[in-house]
């Protein structure tokens, strides 16, 4: 099971009036996450993409716990939790300074260039 971890720090443009980090932006930090868990594997989304091969997200969950605020310093804890020949699934955990901020979770399907399900490439599922 691959897990990985980044750090973003919130910037004022994220936030809202409150100050507060914009909910939509955590979806935006959950894709940079497993890029780059895709990235710290040794493989990029460009590779797979120059291959024929999309990840699009079939389906999304999170669950706000705490709000994240302007500047502060996030770890994003990313984990594949299942593979299967066509789809990934992803568990994320936002955290500030060890507590749980939002945790989610993604399911990708894989497509070819005519948004037709494939399986993944075989580099992906270690086939």
């Amino acid at each position: 099971m691959a897990v990985g971890e980044i750090t973003i720090r919130v910037r004022y443009a994220e936030t809202d009036s409150m100050g507060l980090l914009h909910h939509a932006n955590y979806l935006v930090y959950f894709e940079q996450a497993r890029t780059e868990l895709l990235r710290a594997g040794g493989r990029t989304y460009k590779d797979m993409e120059a291959e024929g091969f999309f990840l699009v997200v079939a389906k999304l969950e999170i669950k706000y716990r705490l709000p994240a605020h302007y500047d502060d310093l996030l770890t994003i804890r990313t984990t594949v939790t299942r593979s299967s020949p066509v789809r990934i699934e992803h568990r994320y955990e936002v955290l500030r300074d060890g507590a749980l901020l939002a945790e989610g979770a993604t399911t990708l399907a894989c497509v070819n260039r005519d948004g037709k399900l494939c399986a993944m490439p075989a580099w992906m599922t270690g086939d």
